[in-house]
């Protein structure tokens, strides 16, 4: 069973690589800026666990910042509900 917190760390990962991919397949995104998301993203992923014994809960958190930087950078801003 996942939890609500699960989750959201999943639509995180999930939006994480969309909006990439989004941002790669429409030119908003050249192989520097592409090769420094992803860094940022495994920095996250891969030490934030390895910095304190509660690490990992900042795993989330961070990919969704990434994920809101993302964003503003590929849609040039926010992106529209309406």
């Amino acid at each position: 069973m996942i939890t609500s917190s699960g989750a959201a760390a999943l639509v995180a990962q999930i939006a994480f690589w969309v909006i990439l991919g989004i941002g790669v397949a429409f030119g908003e995104l050249r192989g520097r800026s592409t090769a420094i998301f992803v860094l940022l993203w495994a920095l996250g992923v891969f030490g934030l666990p390895g910095v304190a014994a509660a690490g990992g809960v900042f795993v989330a958190p961070y990919v969704a910042v990434l994920d809101i930087v993302l964003a503003f950078v590929v849609f040039k801003g926010d992106v529209s509900l309406s």
